[in-house]
């Protein structure tokens, strides 16, 4: 019994020190972009692969990455923080593409890598099936973590955001379908599969929103930050397991969870400045997360194992990227005629060339029965898949966005509101200085010192920012989407307010963004 004891209390130290090692080394990467300038033109997620793979080509393993490790710790995180911050506005203005997106094309993804790899590199359909099964998902994490650092426009981060936490769902239950059939215990029927997929997809929206309407409506008994905090981290992990437990999907329970408490909980039921703690608590975890999981696929990768399946991989990389080509811009032009979603063929092409793939893909890859002949060939093959989509799509998407005018007006727009955010902090401070005008011990040099620099600064400002206006007109449409976006809200917190205090029994529906949604509907 003490020897048991005592084996366990050095597995544990051993894996503590492993822990450690993995997130010194991510964390000494993050400093990178601050010491060395030129890192900063590579997105802080595909760093971290190519110091992975560096240290994989000097065989230097930090830690063994089981599918387990991702797909029960690292995603239920990652996919919370995203749905978290999306917002259902956003959202609902381009759900028809999203669906289409996430789950006709994985099905065209699905059928368009095992068509072309069981034509071009010989694999059994079976087998050509779970690659694509693997690969048809665009990781969320990737994706997300990527556009937001290169800046890319609020509707195609929607866009791609919103196709990644949903498709990522569809993959995850395609492959739950087809893992059983190169092992021989199943066959396909389309019937019984669809049956299985509204079922999975049932329960994990069912148990999602259970969940996130339960805590919504408790969170409005009472106001204690650090609780409330804690009750989104438990249920972001209790949805993933009771989801998977009753069979259903995990992914999709937790990131309807995700949008519910981020859109619906968090309003009703989180004063502001819970809401914010609430917020960085997520942005803090997400790149917690971010900096283990990037670094340690690049650390995963095998290059001998890689070059005895070249062959393979590089048919996968060119079907996957034809059938991602196929997927989107069939059924964006699907969607533009259906819903006038009016998704231009410069967005279609970010989207196209943007799917990369990652954790999710490698996951799934790994949980592939070691009793399958073929495992070490679709393992390998995924690996390459997903180093080429970080490494090349994901190197080359900043000068495509640049190169189609996406980025657009990003950095304008900082700059822009910088100034206006600098101008209202010290006006403020202006305001406050005026009310410590007749303080005892206030020397009045100082007072008007203190005030002259406070007003030449706000004057030089309000020259700065009318000829930002006047040099950049479209400035004034984002001034006023800004201003509506802080009405809205405003709106929204008060109607809680009055919940929280019991004076109303449930939230009025907002009206500035009824008479919003009128206006655009006549337009």
């Amino acid at each position: 019994m003490a020897l048991e004891s005592a084996t366990g209390e050095v597995l544990i130290t051993e894996q503590l020190k492993q822990f450690l090692l993995v997130l010194s080394v991510s964390l000494s990467v993050a400093t990178l972009p601050q010491i060395f300038s030129w890192f900063r033109r590579i997105p802080y997620t595909l760093l971290l692969v190519i110091v992975g793979l560096g240290l994989a080509f000097v065989n230097v393993r930090l830690v063994n990455l089981s599918p387990e490790l991702i797909l029960v710790i690292f995603l239920p995180p990652l996919l919370f923080e995203a749905a978290w911050n999306l917002k259902w506005s956003d959202l609902k203005r381009d759900l028809l593409p999203i669906c289409l997106y996430a789950v006709l094309g994985v099905v065209i993804s699905i059928a368009g890598v095992a068509l072309g790899l069981h034509q071009f590199a010989g694999l059994e359909l079976s087998v050509a099936l779970l690659i694509g099964a693997s690969l048809s998902a665009t990781d969320p994490v990737s994706v997300t973590a990527l556009f937001r650092e290169l800046g890319a426009s609020k509707r195609l981060t929607t866009l791609m955001e919103g196709e990644s936490l949903f498709n990522d769902g569809m993959a995850v239950v395609a492959f739950g379908l087809l893992v059983a059939l190169p092992l021989g215990t199943a066959t396909l029927d389309f019937q019984s599969a669809l049956w299985e997929f509204f079922q999975v997809v049932g329960i994990g929206i069912g148990v999602g929103g259970l969940i996130g309407f339960g805590i919504s409506y408790l969170t409005q008994r009472f106001d204690l930050p650090l609780v409330e905090q804690s009750l989104t981290l438990v249920s972001a992990y209790s949805t993933y397991l009771i989801t998977e437990h009753l069979g259903g999907s995990g992914v999709i329970g937790v990131v309807t969870t995700a949008l519910i408490l981020g859109n619906f909980g968090s309003r009703i039921g989180m004063n502001p400045r819970t809401r914010i703690i609430v917020t960085e608590f997520w942005e803090f975890l997400a790149f917690f997360v971010n900096s283990i999981v990037f670094l340690l696929i690049g650390d995963q990768i095998h290059f001998a194992v890689l070059g005895d399946n070249l062959k393979i991989i590089a048919v996968t990389i060119a079907v996957i990227i034809v059938a991602r080509a196929v997927s989107i811009y069939s059924l964006s032009s699907l969607s533009n005629w259906l819903g006038k979603s009016e998704i231009s063929l410069s967005e279609q092409t970010v989207l196209s060339w943007g799917g990369l793939r990652g954790s999710v893909s490698i996951a799934l890859a790994l949980s592939v029965p070691a009793t399958l002949p073929q495992r070490e060939e679709i393992i390998a093959t995924v690996f390459g898949v997903v180093l080429f989509t970080l490494l090349v799509q994901g190197l080359t998407t900043q000068p495509l966005l640049e190169k189609l005018k996406l980025l657009g007006s990003q950095p304008l727009r900082q700059e822009y509101m910088e100034a206006i955010a600098r101008q209202v902090a010290l006006q403020r401070a202006l305001e406050y200085l005026e009310t410590t005008q007749k303080r005892p011990g206030i020397q009045p040099e100082f007072y008007h010192y203190q005030k002259t620099l406070l007003l030449g600064e706000i004057t030089l400002l309000q020259e700065k920012i009318d000829k930002l206006l006047d040099e950049y007109p479209n400035l004034q449409e984002f001034t006023t989407a800004e201003l509506r976006g802080e009405l809205l809200a405003i709106e929204a917190d008060t109607y809680a307010e009055f919940v929280r205090a019991g004076r109303l029994n449930k939230e009025l529906s907002p009206f500035l963004q009824t008479m919003h949604n009128s206006a655009n509907e006549e337009d």
